[in-house]
């Protein structure tokens, strides 16, 4: 359902280069992958290298010693405590959209992204930890999946498909990411006891306002960054477009690779 506070305008006016397109997939990507499961060895070797640390510090984004003066180990250890503290545990604050939104799992954020992502031919892709398809981890990869349609379409001529792919980002995030990112990203900022998430939730409310500037899309922050949320009424118990008869040829539980 659109928020009738979003407002989308006009086809961005500034060119994107496929080099501008495929950058900001790779720094949704980045993102993502703090929120989809416990950071690996290859993703902080990557965050931790002096040209990112550069970076991200033009940004206003600087770790503490928490993430920068330890070993590896130590710091994978102490950051798979504090993903199952903050995301994973009760009293925690999961970054997914139903939970900040309506209080609960699986509503109507759950299915309306499902039915997107299966119409765009996005493919949940499981790690350690089975999420659902509105967790902010998967709605970002989604993005990035979109802006790499885009620049490949723009790359091959196809400037159809390419402004497709734009208005499907715009729209995502006029009813789904910019509902409720920025204020789970001051949740964050202000509940977690470690730097990297600390300072990803900075860099993701940073991020958020860029995008929405870029895309030049008008939405009301739901969220609030609200320590509790009120358990709205139930609304949706199963998707009605799924059967739920387990021994018809459609039915029962089907993973996606």
């Amino acid at each position: 359902m659109q928020d009738q506070n979003a407002a989308i305008a006009e086809p961005i006016e500034e060119v994107q280069s496929t080099s501008d397109l495929w950058a900001r997939a790779n720094f949704y990507q980045m993102l993502a992958g703090a929120f989809i499961e416990e950071p690996g060895a290859e993703y902080l070797n990557a965050l931790r290298a002096p040209d990112a640390l550069t970076a991200l510090a033009e940004l206003g984004v600087r770790f503490d010693e928490d993430v920068t003066g330890v070993p590896l180990a130590e710091l994978q250890e102490a950051l798979a405590y504090e993903y199952t503290t903050l995301f994973a545990s009760p009293g925690g604050c999961p970054p997914v959209e139903s939970a900040r939104l309506a209080g609960r799992f699986q509503q109507e954020p759950y299915h309306a992204v499902k039915s997107i992502y299966q119409r765009a031919g996005f493919a949940l892709q499981q790690g350690k930890f089975a999420v659902f398809e509105d967790q902010l981890g998967i709605e970002l990869s989604f993005v990035a999946a979109l802006l790499e349609r885009q620049a490949m379409a723009l790359e091959s001529g196809d400037a159809a498909s390419g402004t497709c792919a734009e208005k499907d980002i715009k729209r995502f995030w006029a009813n789904h990411l910019g509902r409720w990112v920025r204020g789970y990203a001051s949740l964050l900022e202000r509940v977690t006891e470690h730097s990297f998430y600390r300072e990803i939730a900075r860099l993701l409310s940073i991020f958020s306002e860029n995008e929405l500037t870029l895309l030049k899309v008008r939405v009301d922050d739901v969220d609030g960054g609200r320590e509790v949320v009120p358990k709205s009424e139930i609304s949706v118990l199963f998707n009605p477009d799924e059967p739920v008869c387990n021994d018809c040829e459609h039915g029962g539980s089907k993973a996606i690779a």
